[in-house]
């Protein structure tokens, strides 16, 4: 089970992995999780930022390829 775990947490706004004991989940009323490696992630979601156009994000640097 703690593999399944460790493969599938992913940062909901960046995209870095996250290893296990690390990092914030974070549930919304309609029951979608989210998963944060940093409190940087966190505030620019919370914010409504576009993780594809920020820079230091992986999705942003896949959009670009």
């Amino acid at each position: 089970m703690e593999k399944w775990r460790e493969d599938k947490m992913k940062c909901s706004f960046c995209g870095n992995k996250i290893e296990p004991g690390k990092g914030k989940m974070f549930v919304l009323k309609s029951g979608t999780v989210k998963y944060f490696c940093s409190s940087k992630c966190e505030k620019n979601w919370k914010l409504g930022r576009n993780p594809k156009k920020v820079k230091w994000t992986q999705t942003f640097r896949k959009e670009k390829q």
